[in-house]
């Protein structure tokens, strides 16, 4: 029902909107230490109505960040690539799901996550206690099983629009809060993750 009512409130939003929200997201995300610091950022290409990601991948690649990209395998796994602008995204669709834009390139394994410094998550909503509230699929709850699995302990980070910031989100046990959530007004950080 929560994932219903705000995928209703972003499909209503126009390319101007994520658009705009995308270049006050970099601003925002840039200002985080933990980006300034990492050399290499997990992320992920925006689609639809979601949050804008591109500005802020660019900016990450022109400070020298090595980015990551994931690739959706048939499992609804995660591979990863590196980012090497937006000119070389390819468009990628997927049996019976939504288009994706996935680094064209060399594909570097599942595994290749838990080398990142920052984790950047894409979302729905995040509660109070940090926790995400993802699209259903699951492959994130991969990514963040995988890091956990291998001892790795980047920042998790999640994009969101403002009124996405939300009382509390359904939580199973092997949820695990994120450290931060960025929107366009600011950042907000979370002491329990």
């Amino acid at each position: 029902m929560l994932r219903r009512e705000l995928l209703s409130v972003r499909n209503r939003l126009t390319d101007d909107d994520v658009d705009e929200t995308g270049r006050a997201l970099a601003e925002r995300a840039l200002e985080l230490p933990e980006l300034a610091h990492a050399r290499t950022v997990a992320a992920y290409v925006s689609v639809g109505s979601e949050p804008g990601t591109r500005a802020l991948l660019d900016a990450l690649c022109a400070r020298g960040v090595r980015v990551l990209l994931p690739a959706l395998l048939p499992d609804n796994d995660l591979d990863w690539g590196e980012y090497a602008g937006s000119h070389s995204l390819a468009r990628v669709q997927h049996r019976g799901k939504i288009a994706l834009f996935e680094p064209p390139g060399a594909r570097l394994g599942p595994d290749a996550v838990t080398g990142a410094d920052v984790v950047l998550l894409p979302g729905l909503a995040v509660d109070a206690r940090g926790m995400r509230l993802g699209r259903g699929g699951g492959s994130y709850d991969r990514v963040l099983a995988r890091l956990e699995h291998a001892g790795a302990h980047p920042w998790l980070v999640v994009l969101l629009y403002d009124t996405e910031i939300v009382a509390r989100v359904p939580a199973e046990a092997h949820d695990k809060p994120v450290h931060a959530v960025v929107t366009p007004s600011g950042v907000r950080r979370f002491p329990s993750a």
